[in-house]
């Protein structure tokens, strides 16, 4: 059964969202289920601090021993930190998808920047 942690938010790109509750920073990962899907990963290319994103565009790809998949900003803000530990071991991804293989932070202007976001049930629903 895939892991689908209860207190994140998700995007139907089967990314994780996590309020850091600091000034409006959320840490963005991918899913259990993603990272099953994707298989073993090899490579990821991270968007960099400072560059300003709008949800749903892309920032970064992740590259595995089946495919290339795009990043994609789940919301819309400045990059404030990336995971640099993927860099030299982009296997984190797959051995903790929901810890130590976060992908960046991102700090948002708006209060409702994850409105659209899935919670854990309806991310579940979208998977059956």
């Amino acid at each position: 059964m895939t892991n689908i942690p209860a207190q994140l938010a998700y995007t139907a790109e089967h990314e994780w969202v996590q309020d850091l509750t600091d000034d409006n920073t959320y840490r963005v990962g991918i899913t259990d289920h993603a990272q099953n899907e994707l298989g073993e990963v090899v490579f990821v290319q991270l968007p960099e601090v400072g560059d300003t994103t709008t949800a749903g565009d892309v920032v970064g790809e992740i590259e595995s021993t089946k495919s290339v998949s795009d990043l994609f900003a789940p919301v819309t803000g400045e990059i404030v930190s990336v995971n640099e530990d993927l860099v030299d071991n982009p296997g984190l991804l797959n051995e903790a998808p929901y810890e130590a293989g976060w992908l960046f932070a991102v700090r948002v202007d708006s209060e409702d920047a994850t409105a659209d976001l899935l919670d854990a049930q309806a991310y579940q629903q979208l998977l059956d």
